[in-house]
């Protein structure tokens, strides 16, 4: 989609790198859909901290909050019930995250394309 916004593009992600980033996994809750991830910071992010040697980059632990969530669908399937679905969707690194409308989220990486309908995402780190 040529009018497609990439997650680089989006505030929430700012300073962060998707695609260093992995899911661990995806639930709902108080129809909110939430995406537990180990997120890349980069250097000019608030909470980025200087990796040991073994590490060599900035990974910490957040969530990526999808609320009020009407619909999650594969690319190649209709749109389902947030709860039918979200125990479907497996774990992987991200390929990468784009807004395709208002409202209309996709998600793709090693677990495929994850179409996503709902407000706005957050981006938050947990804490320590």
């Amino acid at each position: 989609m040529e009018d497609a916004i990439d997650w680089r593009q989006l505030r929430e992600f700012a300073d962060v790198d998707l695609t260093g980033s992995f899911i661990l996994s995806w639930y709902l809750e108080s129809e909110t859909l939430f995406v537990d991830i180990d997120v890349l910071l980069e250097q000019n992010h608030p909470f980025y901290e200087t990796p040991r040697p073994a590490e060599k980059i900035c990974i910490r632990p957040a969530i990526i909050e999808f609320p009020y969530c009407e619909g999650i669908g594969r690319k190649s399937g209709a749109l389902s019930s947030p709860v039918e679905i979200v125990g479907t969707l497996q774990h992987g690194a991200i390929k990468g995250l784009r807004c395709l409308a208002d409202g209309c989220y996709e998600i793709v990486g090693e677990f495929g394309t994850v179409l996503i309908n709902a407000e706005r995402p957050l981006l938050r780190l947990k804490g320590p």
